[in-house]
Protein backbone atom coordinates (compact mmCIF):
# COMPACT_ATOMS: atom_id res chain seq x y z
CA UNK A 1 0.00 0.00 0.00
CA UNK A 2 2.72 2.45 0.98
CA UNK A 3 4.63 1.41 -2.34
CA UNK A 4 1.35 2.65 -4.47
CA UNK A 5 1.02 5.64 -2.35
CA UNK A 6 4.58 6.90 -3.64
CA UNK A 7 4.27 6.22 -6.99
CA UNK A 8 0.55 8.44 -7.23
CA UNK A 9 2.77 10.89 -5.45
CA UNK A 10 5.02 10.72 -7.83
CA UNK A 11 2.66 10.81 -10.84
CA UNK A 12 0.39 13.77 -9.29
CA UNK A 13 3.69 15.48 -9.08
CA UNK A 14 4.67 15.21 -12.78
CA UNK A 15 1.08 16.41 -13.52
CA UNK A 16 1.59 19.63 -11.55
CA UNK A 17 4.76 20.36 -13.17
CA UNK A 18 3.07 19.98 -16.68
CA UNK A 19 -0.27 21.49 -15.82
CA UNK A 20 -0.19 25.08 -13.78
CA UNK A 21 -3.21 27.44 -13.53
CA UNK A 22 -3.70 30.87 -15.25
CA UNK A 23 -3.56 32.90 -12.16
CA UNK A 24 0.28 32.87 -11.45
CA UNK A 25 0.99 33.56 -15.14
CA UNK A 26 -1.31 36.18 -15.51
CA UNK A 27 0.13 38.05 -12.04
CA UNK A 28 3.87 37.81 -13.81
CA UNK A 29 2.59 39.20 -17.32
CA UNK A 30 0.77 41.93 -15.61
CA UNK A 31 3.76 43.00 -13.41
CA UNK A 32 6.48 42.38 -16.50
CA UNK A 33 4.26 44.63 -18.55
CA UNK A 34 3.73 47.59 -15.89
CA UNK A 35 7.39 47.38 -15.27
CA UNK A 36 8.35 47.42 -19.00
CA UNK A 37 5.80 49.08 -21.21
CA UNK A 38 5.46 52.84 -21.31
CA UNK A 39 3.02 54.60 -24.04
CA UNK A 40 2.88 51.60 -26.51
CA UNK A 41 6.81 51.21 -26.67
CA UNK A 42 8.88 48.76 -24.93
CA UNK A 43 11.96 48.72 -22.83
CA UNK A 44 13.95 46.06 -24.86
CA UNK A 45 17.36 47.56 -23.76
CA UNK A 46 16.44 46.93 -20.03
CA UNK A 47 15.09 43.80 -20.50
CA UNK A 48 17.75 42.46 -22.34
CA UNK A 49 20.37 44.12 -19.49
CA UNK A 50 18.21 41.79 -17.06
CA UNK A 51 16.45 38.62 -18.51
CA UNK A 52 15.25 37.23 -15.44
CA UNK A 53 11.94 38.15 -15.24
CA UNK A 54 11.31 37.67 -19.20
CA UNK A 55 12.77 33.65 -18.95
CA UNK A 56 10.52 33.38 -15.37
CA UNK A 57 7.61 33.98 -17.48
CA UNK A 58 8.39 32.56 -20.72
CA UNK A 59 8.87 29.18 -18.38
CA UNK A 60 5.40 29.84 -16.43
CA UNK A 61 3.56 29.69 -20.14
CA UNK A 62 5.12 26.39 -20.80
CA UNK A 63 3.39 24.50 -18.05
CA UNK A 64 -0.12 26.32 -17.89
CA UNK A 65 -3.19 24.19 -18.92
CA UNK A 66 -5.92 26.30 -20.62
CA UNK A 67 -9.19 24.94 -22.60
CA UNK A 68 -11.43 26.55 -25.03
CA UNK A 69 -14.24 26.09 -22.62
CA UNK A 70 -13.62 28.56 -20.56
CA UNK A 71 -13.08 30.67 -23.75
CA UNK A 72 -12.39 34.15 -22.22
CA UNK A 73 -9.07 32.11 -19.78
CA UNK A 74 -7.83 30.83 -23.05
CA UNK A 75 -7.94 34.13 -25.27
CA UNK A 76 -6.18 36.14 -22.06
CA UNK A 77 -3.56 33.73 -22.06
CA UNK A 78 -2.91 32.98 -25.72
CA UNK A 79 -3.34 36.97 -26.51
CA UNK A 80 -0.72 37.36 -23.19
CA UNK A 81 1.46 34.54 -24.45
CA UNK A 82 1.92 35.95 -28.33
CA UNK A 83 2.97 39.20 -27.19
CA UNK A 84 5.41 37.93 -24.55
CA UNK A 85 6.71 35.65 -27.34
CA UNK A 86 7.47 38.58 -29.14
CA UNK A 87 9.22 40.30 -26.78
CA UNK A 88 11.08 37.45 -25.96
CA UNK A 89 11.92 36.91 -29.89
CA UNK A 90 13.58 40.44 -30.20
CA UNK A 91 15.71 39.75 -27.16
CA UNK A 92 16.66 36.56 -28.12
CA UNK A 93 18.18 38.53 -31.44
CA UNK A 94 19.16 41.48 -29.61
CA UNK A 95 19.79 44.41 -30.96
CA UNK A 96 17.96 43.84 -34.01
CA UNK A 97 15.97 47.15 -35.70
CA UNK A 98 12.91 45.28 -36.84
CA UNK A 99 11.57 41.90 -36.27
CA UNK A 100 11.25 41.15 -39.60
CA UNK A 101 15.76 41.23 -39.81
CA UNK A 102 14.92 37.63 -37.90
CA UNK A 103 14.25 35.78 -40.88
CA UNK A 104 11.36 33.55 -39.79
CA UNK A 105 10.64 36.08 -36.67
CA UNK A 106 6.59 34.75 -37.39
CA UNK A 107 6.50 31.52 -38.88
CA UNK A 108 9.63 29.70 -38.30
CA UNK A 109 10.86 30.39 -34.84
CA UNK A 110 8.62 28.24 -32.40
CA UNK A 111 8.17 28.79 -28.56
CA UNK A 112 6.99 26.15 -25.94
CA UNK A 113 3.71 26.92 -24.48
CA UNK A 114 0.99 25.22 -22.89
CA UNK A 115 2.73 22.24 -23.33
CA UNK A 116 2.91 23.06 -26.93
CA UNK A 117 6.00 23.71 -29.56
CA UNK A 118 4.22 26.46 -31.80
CA UNK A 119 5.20 29.81 -33.52
CA UNK A 120 3.77 33.15 -33.61
CA UNK A 121 1.60 32.75 -36.79
CA UNK A 122 -0.15 29.34 -35.24
CA UNK A 123 -0.86 30.99 -31.63
CA UNK A 124 -2.48 33.83 -34.34
CA UNK A 125 -4.32 32.11 -36.79
CA UNK A 126 -5.05 28.75 -34.94
CA UNK A 127 -5.30 29.61 -31.30
CA UNK A 128 -7.39 32.65 -31.81
CA UNK A 129 -8.94 33.62 -35.33
CA UNK A 130 -9.65 30.20 -35.99
CA UNK A 131 -11.21 29.13 -32.90
CA UNK A 132 -13.51 32.73 -32.33
CA UNK A 133 -13.68 34.76 -35.73
CA UNK A 134 -12.97 37.71 -33.53
CA UNK A 135 -11.37 40.57 -35.88
CA UNK A 136 -10.69 43.10 -32.30
CA UNK A 137 -7.77 40.31 -32.04
CA UNK A 138 -5.57 42.11 -34.35
CA UNK A 139 -5.66 45.06 -31.86
CA UNK A 140 -4.04 43.62 -29.08
CA UNK A 141 -1.90 41.19 -31.06
CA UNK A 142 1.24 43.60 -30.85
CA UNK A 143 4.17 42.13 -33.31
CA UNK A 144 6.88 44.44 -32.11
CA UNK A 145 6.37 47.06 -34.81
CA UNK A 146 5.76 50.56 -34.85
CA UNK A 147 2.94 50.06 -37.07
CA UNK A 148 1.26 47.82 -34.65
CA UNK A 149 -1.43 49.04 -32.69
CA UNK A 150 0.30 49.86 -29.23
CA UNK A 151 0.92 47.48 -26.62
CA UNK A 152 -0.47 48.08 -23.10
CA UNK A 153 0.84 47.94 -20.18
CA UNK A 154 -0.83 45.33 -18.14
CA UNK A 155 -2.17 42.19 -19.00
CA UNK A 156 -4.72 40.65 -20.63
CA UNK A 157 -7.42 38.84 -17.84
CA UNK A 158 -10.25 36.90 -18.12
CA UNK A 159 -12.60 39.06 -15.98
CA UNK A 160 -11.37 42.72 -17.97
CA UNK A 161 -11.10 40.87 -21.41
CA UNK A 162 -13.70 42.47 -23.13
CA UNK A 163 -13.71 45.58 -22.14
CA UNK A 164 -9.70 45.64 -22.70
CA UNK A 165 -10.43 43.95 -26.70
CA UNK A 166 -13.39 47.11 -26.81
CA UNK A 167 -11.19 49.45 -25.50
CA UNK A 168 -8.07 48.67 -27.92
CA UNK A 169 -10.00 48.33 -30.64
CA UNK A 170 -11.83 51.43 -30.53
CA UNK A 171 -8.20 53.41 -29.84
CA UNK A 172 -6.59 52.00 -32.60
CA UNK A 173 -9.78 52.89 -35.40
CA UNK A 174 -10.22 56.36 -33.40
CA UNK A 175 -6.25 57.47 -34.50
CA UNK A 176 -5.65 59.37 -37.28
CA UNK A 177 -2.23 57.93 -37.70
CA UNK A 178 -4.02 54.36 -37.53
CA UNK A 179 -6.89 54.95 -39.79
CA UNK A 180 -6.75 58.19 -41.91
CA UNK A 181 -9.43 60.08 -43.50
CA UNK A 182 -8.84 62.86 -46.13
CA UNK A 183 -12.56 63.76 -47.46
CA UNK A 184 -13.51 60.71 -49.78
CA UNK A 185 -10.41 59.09 -49.52
CA UNK A 186 -9.15 56.51 -46.24
CA UNK A 187 -6.42 55.02 -45.72
CA UNK A 188 -5.91 52.19 -43.54
CA UNK A 189 -3.08 49.86 -42.02
CA UNK A 190 -2.24 47.29 -44.16
CA UNK A 191 -3.66 44.43 -41.42
CA UNK A 192 -6.64 45.23 -43.26
CA UNK A 193 -5.46 43.89 -46.24
CA UNK A 194 -3.79 41.51 -45.10
CA UNK A 195 -6.68 39.79 -42.83
CA UNK A 196 -9.28 41.64 -45.04
CA UNK A 197 -11.50 38.69 -44.81
CA UNK A 198 -12.24 39.08 -40.90
CA UNK A 199 -13.32 42.83 -41.45
CA UNK A 200 -15.67 42.42 -44.49
CA UNK A 201 -17.65 39.49 -42.42
CA UNK A 202 -20.89 41.55 -42.47
CA UNK A 203 -20.45 44.50 -44.79
CA UNK A 204 -17.04 46.40 -46.07
CA UNK A 205 -14.01 47.39 -44.46
CA UNK A 206 -15.34 51.10 -43.31
CA UNK A 207 -18.79 49.20 -41.81
CA UNK A 208 -16.63 47.16 -39.75
CA UNK A 209 -14.68 50.20 -39.14
CA UNK A 210 -17.22 52.90 -38.20
CA UNK A 211 -18.71 50.59 -36.06
CA UNK A 212 -16.22 51.58 -33.71
CA UNK A 213 -15.56 55.30 -34.42
CA UNK A 214 -17.09 58.00 -33.34
CA UNK A 215 -16.63 60.09 -36.25
CA UNK A 216 -17.62 58.22 -38.79
CA UNK A 217 -16.07 57.71 -42.49
CA UNK A 218 -18.48 58.30 -45.42
CA UNK A 219 -19.51 54.71 -46.71
CA UNK A 220 -18.29 55.40 -50.06
CA UNK A 221 -15.08 56.63 -49.31
CA UNK A 222 -11.94 55.30 -51.85
CA UNK A 223 -9.77 52.54 -50.04
CA UNK A 224 -5.89 51.97 -50.10
CA UNK A 225 -3.77 50.60 -47.52
CA UNK A 226 -0.12 52.59 -46.43
CA UNK A 227 2.94 51.29 -46.13
CA UNK A 228 3.30 49.13 -42.94
CA UNK A 229 6.09 50.70 -40.45
CA UNK A 230 8.27 47.76 -39.15
CA UNK A 231 10.83 49.57 -37.01
CA UNK A 232 10.78 48.26 -33.69
CA UNK A 233 8.41 49.65 -31.30
CA UNK A 234 11.22 50.55 -28.89
CA UNK A 235 11.49 52.82 -25.92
Amino acid sequence: MKYKLVILSFFASLNFGFSQSTSEFFKAADAFFKTNVSNGKVAYSKINNNKEALNTLATLAETVSVSKNDAKTYQAFWINAYNISVIKGIIDNYPIKSPLDKKGFFDKTKYKIAGETITLNDIENKKLRAQFGDARFHFVLVCGAVGCPPLINKAYLPNTLEAQLQKQTEIALNNSSFIKVKKNKVELSEIFKWYKEDFVKKGTEIDYINTFRTDKIAPKSKVSYYTYNWNLNKQ
